[in-house]
């Protein structure tokens, strides 16, 4: 499988050149199939700029973490809902109570948005089916629960033999309504080829922080080492976060693996990275 970030920054999209390197776009990931299909994890800004990329792609397939601003905030920008022929599949869970169909609706109606999904020109079909444990093309597609307020899912996606596993928006520090738990995620991640994990706080962050559904690098890093991840990226970078910042995180990261003689690949997640599998 194919996979790519078009963006890896949490809450609030941001720009400026102390944000060059890692980019300043809200979550967005792109997986494409073997066997062809291209597979989009949650519709935060970067959607739009990976929309602008889909001409030659008939049909496409949208999952959501949650419903958090965002996460969805790119949605009405994506181009192939604006363009005759095209085909969106969107997995058409349940968040606080509201199908995603119904988000979507609120999204684009007004005072929101002047366009509503009436003005559409793509097919587009909410899929209930998309859930638990199911299939899009070759890539075989688990969720989890996430400890985060209001709910939300993490993903593994499978192809033959290989492992990517999305955790993002989880604090593994406190167990949120729903959550299954620590042991529970390193069970899901095990032997992971790659795994993107939400890293947005330090240690000295988290406790003025606790309860708002993150997790400080750490803590992701010991879940990655405990669950024998090959590739490990850090997930949901703090809006305030700056490069440099970033290449000190992902530097202690790497100090405290060589420490202890693991063999992991950790990294920061910038918008464009990409990776085969």
């Amino acid at each position: 499988m194919f996979i790519k970030c078009w963006g890896s920054r949490g809450s609030i999209p941001v720009s400026g050149e102390q944000y060059l390197k890692y980019g300043g776009d809200t979550t967005c990931i792109q997986v494409v199939a073997k066997s062809g299909e291209t597979v989009i994890i949650d519709a935060g800004t970067g959607i739009r700029q990976l929309g602008l990329t889909l001409d030659a792609v008939d049909t496409c397939y949208l999952l959501l973490t949650h419903a958090h601003w965002d996460h969805v905030a790119g949605f009405n920008f994506f181009k192939p809902l604006f363009t005759p022929g095209k085909v969106v599949e969107i997995q058409n869970t349940t968040f606080s109570g509201q199908p995603v169909k119904e988000i979507f609706n609120t999204l684009m109606s007004p005072p929101l948005f002047p366009i509503t999904q009436n003005d559409l020109k793509a097919k587009v079909r909410f899929r209930d089916d998309f859930t638990g444990s199911f299939s899009i093309g070759s890539l075989k597609i688990d969720t989890i629960n996430m400890s985060h307020p209001n709910g939300a899912f993490g993903f593994r996606l499978t192809e033959g033999n290989k492992r990517f596993v999305f955790l993002t928006d989880n604090e593994l520090g406190l167990e949120h309504p729903g959550s299954p738990g620590f042991d529970a995620y390193v069970s899901f991640a095990q032997d992971a080829d790659l795994m993107f994990h939400d890293a947005e706080y330090t240690p000295e962050e988290y406790p003025l922080r606790k309860g708002w559904g993150h997790s400080t690098y750490t803590d992701a890093l010991e879940l990655a080492v405990k669950a024998g991840v090959k590739q490990f990226g850090l997930f949901h970078l703090n809006q305030d976060r700056t490069d440099k910042e970033m290449d000190r995180i992902q530097a202690d990261c790497r100090s405290r693996i060589r420490s202890n003689n693991l063999k992991l690949d950790c990294f920061a997640v910038a918008r464009n990275m990409e990776f085969t599998l």
